[in-house]
Formats: structure tokens, sequence, C-alpha cells
């Protein structure tokens, strides 16, 4: 099982997120949406391009793909850009981590800053503890955006490490979760609210069932599905044509 496939259910299928100084309290089987089983492809090679013209998807294809989740999209960036990339990404992926690492400051720096990239980040988590990442930086968009909701995910990948583990995961997503701005009543309230799992898994459901989506992280660039933990060379060729003029 590769690092970002960790089994992470407790005891016939209990999802245990107990936080540090405060009860511990289950997301059960019983009360939340359980997640589709997801493939086991953190990495998959990029598909090459034939040529500098972007494909153009289907109309049925696009307007799939532009259809935000029930609680609407992560977005960065200008509405009047000229290119849409659209992130799926699972918080314990380590390729997805790494992109957001090395790859993703280069993106905001050369095409979302500068007007040419709208950005839109969604989420497709593989395991429990992926989901309890995505809902904290749901909560945390509550009061802060977009702006708010990245500051979380870029935090989460840059401490990957610190609590994508086998044991005392959830008092360690806590003490980052602290530095955030949570508490122990409002990290419990999050990560117990229906309505911010349900949503979630119904973003990576669409993904999968419409847009097949079945690794992480994909990114479609004006509806062309590039696979894989990408340089910024690579996203530039798909980015690029889009840009010029006369």
């Amino acid at each position: 099982m590769s690092p970002n496939r960790r089994n992470l259910l407790i005891g016939g299928g209990v999802a245990v997120v107990a936080a540090a100084g405060v009860s511990a309290f289950v997301l059960r089987r019983s009360s939340a949406p359980t997640l589709p089983d997801a493939p086991d492809k953190p990495g998959a090679t990029v598909q090459p391009t034939d040529s500098g013209t972007p494909e153009q998807p289907t109309a049925d294809f696009s307007a799939e793909l532009a259809k935000p989740g029930p609680d609407g999209d992560m977005v960065l960036g200008s509405d009047n850009a000229p290119v849409t990339v659209i992130e799926y990404a699972s918080m314990t992926c380590p390729h997805c981590a790494h992109f957001s690492e090395t790859t993703f400051p280069e993106l905001k720096k050369r095409y979302i800053d500068t007007g040419k990239a709208r950005y839109i980040f969604r989420e497709f988590p593989f395991d429990k503890l992926a989901a309890a990442a995505f809902m904290l930086a749901r909560c945390a968009s509550k009061d802060g955006g977009s702006e708010k909701y990245m500051a979380v995910i870029e935090t989460l990948f840059a401490k990957q490490n610190e609590w994508v583990v086998q044991d005392d995961a959830a008092p360690r997503l806590l003490n980052i979760a602290k530095q955030l701005g949570f508490s122990d009543e409002s990290f419990k309230a999050c990560l117990t609210n229906q309505q911010v799992l349900n949503g979630i898994e119904q973003v990576r459901n669409r993904g999968v069932e419409k847009l097949g989506v079945n690794s992480t992280p994909t990114f479609f660039v004006n509806g062309k599905k590039v696979v894989g933990d990408v340089p910024i060379e690579t996203l530039a060729k798909e980015i690029d044509p889009y840009l010029k003029t006369g």
C-alpha cells in the first residue's frame, strides 16, 4: 500500500478522529457517508501533448467540469482569466504535497497572480484522514474564503509527514489546526459536521463518475486532462498556447 493509501480505519470501519485534550469522538459509517475505494495510482505518468494546440473537450464534458460542488469551488485568480486550471488532490497523497511545495508557487506567480489563469482546487480524499483534513480547510473557509482555505491546504501539505501517520494522527492534526486558528471545540465541531463531509464526498464522487478522475494529482487545463506530479514546464506547455495573441 502506498503512503497515500494508509489504512486509517480502526475497528470495523470506524474512523477515529480523537483530539488531544477533548473526549474522543468518531465518525461512524452509520452516520457518515462511506468514501468509495480509491485506486492506488498516486502518481500516474503524464499524458504527452502531440502539438502546441490544446485539445478541446466536448461541450457536455466542459459543462460537467464547470459544475462546482455543493459548497462551492475554492478559486484563486481572476474570473476573466483565459485559462482555468482545476486540480483534484488528496491530502494524504505525497505527490500532491510535492506539487504543492514545488510547482504550485511558480504556477501562482506566473499565471494566477498575473491574471492569466484561474485556479480551482477540488477535494479527492483517498481515506478518512484526508477527508478530515479537507473538512478543516472547508470550515476555515467559512470565515476566510478561498485564501484561508488554501492557507490550510498548503500548511497541511507542508507538514504532511507530521500528521499522516498510523498512530496519534488526530492529536497531531489538532496541533497543526491550532496553529491555524482552531480551538479544541472548533476542531471537534468541524470534524463532526455531517454537511461538510457530505459535500466533500460529492465532489469526489463526481470526479470519479463524471470526469474520469482516478488518481492524484489530476489537473484539467481548460478541460484537458493532465495527470501526475508535473513540473511547471508541463503545465506551461498546456497554458501558454491560450495566451498567444495575433
